[in-house]
């Protein structure tokens, strides 16, 4: 799945990791697939789940 580096840097700083999102902001690319960048995801604390929020609840996943 393919997710936006900004939603990733907003959950980092909404988590108060800011030195992480300034971290993350130079190591990730734009757009993040959490199959092929589950590594750099895994650096940063990052379970992709946490990125979907209720969305997988809307998508009836």
């Amino acid at each position: 799945m393919q997710i936006d580096k900004q939603q990733i840097l907003e959950l980092l700083r909404n988590r108060g990791d800011q030195q992480q999102a300034e971290q993350a902001q130079n190591e990730l690319p734009d757009q993040v697939d959490t199959d092929q960048h589950s590594d750099l995801l895994s650096k940063f604390n990052i379970n992709p789940q946490e990125l979907l929020g209720g969305l997988g609840g809307k998508l009836g996943l």
